[in-house]
């Protein structure tokens, strides 16, 4: 018993000097001018935990080695200060970095907690999750037979990745809807954050899916491809931001880059001094002005909300859609090993006019929700073309976009009333230059 209490005695002073020297830290960083005045410790909370830690080793049913005694207390420490906070094992710090670079395995998902459940922010494009037409919104009531009731983000996301080429079957609930079982197959996601097309004559479109370390070139690129294909300057871009879960900083900058001559994007308030930082774009404007509409919806998360605030707030933009998702908390990797890393939130980000987003988003210029368009059973119709020797115009081989109109409406909505308003933004800036002339 004597040892056992030596042991204990040794633990707690083990634990009370990494404590100290990190209360000392902290400290300092979060106030200089009394950096030399010493941290007041949780000694009570200390000896609570020591005498708990010690109860579950010798108590508890089956036998459990310290270092996953401590490696759940860590966890259990971070995941409840916020939904986005965690401690990252070797294998989910190595699929962060794969994540940022665009390669990882997996089902293609953004997951949060919700309720305690799981719940889907948006499906990545082309992955098996999107190809199995889960949305936003699901929620994940079960994996394989395991329910998530209170299961931790990185258990949740442990559990979902595996060998490629593996089935899970994920148990969902959409709505009010009864549940029902997806089965996907696991695979190994090679994403291209930036897709792009003319969607007719002088309207292009760019999709970005997640922001990754080169998205903002590819956007640049995406841009002049777009006016090489239209041969010509273009009249109009839609950026869609829709189901985009967010992803790197400096590439959500540097998309801003690409529409913008030159303006604050963003900056960061937090508790440390090194917290508050202002991002700028650079001098000269790659688009040249273009007119732009952003969409964006309840997927459209963290990055996806800076791009759509900054362009919102320096008049770049239309943004259209419904409300994003609003998680406006900056998170910071720290590594504490080289195999291990905190993800910790350290900051809030603000929009240009100081506008917080936290749990409230973005709000939409113009509120246009997703639908489904039906076309009426056309009528008995009579035009001029139509009636007995009618003139013929002298302008021959005229040809008209209404099908293809009404093909994108059905297809896309949100991306027709988009396209829409380009063209009368279009029609009112040559009504202006003609008036000036």
């Amino acid at each position: 018993m004597l040892i056992k209490q030596r042991i204990i005695s040794l633990m707690f002073c083990s634990i009370l000097c990494s404590f100290s020297g990190q209360a000392v830290l902290a400290q300092t960083a979060l106030d200089s001018k009394n950096g030399d005045q010493a941290a007041t410790l949780p000694l009570d909370e200390l000896r609570t935990f020591v005498e708990v830690f010690e109860r579950i080793k010798s108590a508890y049913v089956e036998p459990i080695d310290d270092k996953t005694l401590m490696n759940n207390a860590i966890k259990g420490m971070v995941s409840n200060l916020d939904p986005h906070s965690a401690y990252l094992d070797n294998k989910m710090y190595n699929n962060l970095e794969e994540m940022a670079t665009g390669q990882f395995g997996g089902l293609g998902i953004e997951i949060e907690q919700s309720d305690g459940f799981i719940k889907i922010v948006a499906p990545i494009d082309d992955s098996p999750a999107a190809n199995a037409g889960i949305q936003s919104g699901d929620l994940i009531v079960k994996i394989n037979d395991t329910p998530t009731k209170d299961m931790s983000l990185n258990d949740a996301s442990i559990s979902m990745q595996g060998k490629v080429g593996e089935k899970i079957d994920l148990t969902l609930v959409r709505g009010t809807k009864k549940p029902f079982v997806v089965t996907l197959t696991r695979a190994k996601i090679q994403m291209k954050s930036v897709k792009a097309q003319l969607v007719e004559k002088g309207y292009g479109y760019i999709r970005i899916s997640q922001f990754q370390t080169n998205t903002g070139k590819e956007v640049n690129k995406a841009l002049s491809q777009l006016v090489k294909q239209n041969k010509g300057p273009l009249k109009g871009v839609v950026l869609d931001l829709r189901d985009n879960p967010g992803g790197v900083l400096q590439a959500a900058i540097d998309t801003v880059d690409q529409f913008v001559d030159k303006g604050l994007v963003v900056y960061t308030k937090g508790r440390l001094p090194n917290s508050e930082l202002h991002f700028y774009t650079n001098i000269g404007d790659p688009s040249n002005g273009v007119p732009l509409v952003v969409l964006v919806n309840n997927g459209s998360a963290s990055a996806s909300e800076i791009v759509a605030g900054a362009l919102q707030d320096l008049n770049r933009a239309v943004i259209m859609g419904t409300r994003s998702f609003g998680k406006g908390s900056v998170q910071t990797i720290l590594p504490v090993n080289k195999k291990e890393a905190l993800k910790l939130t350290t900051a809030l980000y603000y929009t240009p006019k100081g506008r917080s987003i936290q749990a409230l988003g973005i709000e939409p210029d113009i509120v246009v929700s997703q639908a489904t368009v039906s076309q009426a059973r056309p009528g008995f119709e009579v035009r001029e073309a139509d009636l007995q020797n009618h003139l013929n115009n002298a302008k021959k081989g005229m040809t008209s976009h209404t099908n293809d109109a009404d093909n994108l409406q059905i297809k896309d909505y949100q991306l027709s009333q988009a396209i829409s308003l380009l063209k009368g933004l279009s029609v009112v800036s040559k009504s202006d230059v003609s008036k000036k002339g």
